[in-house]
């Protein structure tokens, strides 16, 4: 049912459902008028810190690609002389984990990492007990309690807006407006790209190129944001790729990996995370990294010039 409702939210925001897009209007419109409210109240009670804190967010539900954005943002600091830290709320998380991004990236990157809904406490955390001077937080364009240095938001450039409107009968948090605000838009697709060229098997570091399946019928199991990305990604490397979507932060189970032929199963990085129990010969995952456009990196290095970091 669940699935089901998902799938129905999917095709409002970005399909043909006209009538129920403007049968939930009204309920758009108290959403944005809490939402202003809390807004402001938020921003009253903003806590500053000592450190920079780089927000990476956007304006949509559903993922963008900012955890591979993250990634690229913690080895460029590193390579500047910082020592950075990431924060994040760790969406859809079990009670004893982290959630599939912070996984993701503390795997990546061995980055010290704090998970907590409340970010202001999961920075003066991230600061007393790894001595970091300077801060990621992912996905925390709307914590407003949160002070911040900069603002990165990032946007799917084949979904965008959707069609238009806020939650429920759209897809935006916020009006597409509150970009002007924020110091980077990157727009993945165009000014951010996603290159994955080497496949891993997902029951152990045995490895292949991507263009070996080249001409290939594949099954892509995913359980991101936008899978139309992963299914694209794949056929430009020349794949002829059957899709199986499942929710974001789908939690999978084995079977749900396996099918009624020797195909091989390619999944996401993101996915792998979850499913690396599962004993399943043929699975692999393609891991990918986010090439930025020329300039974006001495761009936000620029910015941080000057900004008190410990």
């Amino acid at each position: 049912m669940k699935r089901q409702f998902e799938q129905w939210l999917l095709e409002v925001w970005y399909g043909q459902r006209w009538l129920a897009k403007y049968l939930l209007l009204p309920l758009t419109a108290l959403y944005c008028l809490l939402n202003a409210l809390n807004r402001w109240q938020q921003q009253r009670q903003q806590i500053q810190h000592p450190v920079p804190v780089i927000v990476v967010g956007n304006l949509t539900a559903g993922g963008t690609g900012k955890t591979p954005l993250v990634i690229w943002l913690v080895e460029l600091l590193r390579q500047a002389g910082y020592q950075p830290g990431v924060v994040s709320r760790g969406y859809q998380r079990q009670a004893a984990g982290l959630g599939d991004e912070p996984l993701l990236i503390m795997q990546r990157t061995s980055v010290p990492l704090v998970v907590d809904h409340e970010r202001n406490r999961a920075i003066s955390t991230l600061l007393q007990q790894h001595g970091c001077n300077i801060v990621i937080a992912d996905d925390g364009l709307q914590h407003y309690r949160m002070g911040r240095t900069l603002e990165i938001c990032v946007v799917d450039g084949q979904r965008q807006w959707g069609n238009g409107w806020c939650l429920p009968a759209g897809p935006l948090r916020e009006p597409v407006t509150r970009l002007q605000s924020c110091d980077f838009v990157v727009v993945n697709g165009t000014t951010m790209q996603m290159r994955g060229e080497t496949l891993v098997a997902l029951t152990g570091n045995i490895t292949q190129p991507l263009s070996a399946l080249a001409g290939q019928q594949v099954h892509a199991v995913t359980g991101i944001g936008n899978p139309q990305r992963f299914k694209l990604m794949l056929e430009a490397a020349g794949l002829l790729v059957t899709l199986h979507p499942y929710p974001d932060h789908h939690a999978f189970t084995g079977e749900e990996l396996q099918f009624d032929d020797d195909l091989p199963v390619l999944i996401t990085e993101k996915d792998a995370v979850k499913c690396r129990e599962y004993a399943i010969p043929n699975a692999w995952y393609l891991p990918v990294e986010a090439v930025l456009a020329d300039g974006f990196a001495q761009a936000v290095l620029s910015r941080l010039q000057g900004v008190p970091h410990g």
